[in-house]
C-alpha cells in the first residue's frame, strides 16, 4: 500500500471511530493490519481508544442512576469527537498519534 493510501485509510479509521464507535476501527484493524506499519499503528491506536471509550460508556450508563453517569457520558462523547479529529488530522499529515487516556488492548 502506498504511503498516501495508508494516510487515507488511517484518517478514515479515526473518522469512522467518531461516527461508528468501535466497529469501524475493529474492521479496519482486521482488514488493514498487514498492509503497512503506518496504517497498522493508526488502526490499533483507534481501536484501543474506542474500546476505552466503550468502557467509559458502560460505566456512565451504570452510574447514570447516581447522576454522575451523565457527566461521564458527556465527557466520553466530547473526548471521542475532539481526540478523533486530532488523530485524523495527524494521520492525514503522515504523523503518528497516541490518544491520551487510552488503554492498550491491541498493539
Amino acid at each position: 500500500m502506498t504511503p498516501a493510501d495508508q494516510r487515507l485509510w488511517s484518517t478514515l479509521t479515526h473518522v469512522g471511530g467518531i461516527l461508528f464507535s468501535w466497529l469501524a476501527p475493529l474492521i479496519a484493524y482486521l482488514v488493514l493490519k498487514e498492509r503497512g506499519a503506518f496504517v497498522r499503528a493508526h488502526t490499533a491506536t483507534a481501536l484501543n481508544f474506542q474500546l476505552t471509550l466503550l468502557i467509559a460508556y458502560v460505566v456512565g450508563y451504570i452510574t447514570s442512576f447516581f447522576l454522575i453517569g451523565f457527566l461521564i457520558l458527556l465527557a466520553a462523547w466530547v473526548l471521542a469527537i475532539v481526540f478523533g479529529i486530532m488523530a485524523a488530522i495527524a494521520a492525514n499529515k503522515g504523523e503518528f498519534y497516541t490518544y491520551p487516556l487510552s488503554i492498550k488492548f491491541v498493539s
